[in-house]
């Protein structure tokens, strides 16, 4: 068992969530669901029966989607990563996350689903690149990467070598 594990709230969309991104992900699954009873049902307030968690994981990585309630929503101050080895596996991504999310939040490689949870889709190169001693080159790699909404690997290999 992992020592952490991601718990993503929701507002009773947690099973079709969690159904949705081990459609995105191959070798997923989900392991487990949990469902409210009447106990404690003066402080959680759901109908017994309903989905209160379903545990699954996404490449071996386990998470929990809990049916929490509308009392919090995603926002971008947590993400999720997801890096990539080519542009057809940026595009997969990309397109499979980005469908029904919002295109107003995509920037730098960054999206929201449809459920509102930020997504990192990169290609693992950039971090070679960002992080190369030669500052000119990753700075050429970072304007480039700052002005893009998916990532396009070409594009930055060629900023990047100049």
């Amino acid at each position: 068992m992992q020592k952490i594990t991601p718990c993503l709230w929701f507002d009773g969309q947690a099973e079709e969530a969690a159904r949705f991104y081990i459609g995105v992900f191959k070798d997923s699954r989900i392991t487990e669901t949990s469902y409210y009873s009447d106990a404690g049902k003066e402080t959680h307030g759901q109908p017994a029966g309903r989905v209160l968690t379903v545990a699954f994981e996404l490449n071996g990585q386990p998470f929990t989607a809990m049916n929490g309630g509308p009392a919090f929503k995603f926002n971008e101050a947590l993400s999720l990563q997801v890096p990539c080895d080519s542009q057809e596996e940026i595009d997969y991504y990309w397109d499979k996350l980005g469908n029904g999310g919002d295109p107003a939040a995509q920037m730098c490689g960054w999206l929201k689903d449809k459920y509102g949870l930020s997504w990192q889709v990169f290609p693992r190169a950039i971090m070679d690149m960002l992080m190369d001693p030669d500052r000119e080159k990753a700075g050429r790699a970072m304007t480039a990467m700052m002005g893009m909404k998916k990532m396009d690997l070409a594009a930055l290999r060629k900023a990047y070598h100049g």
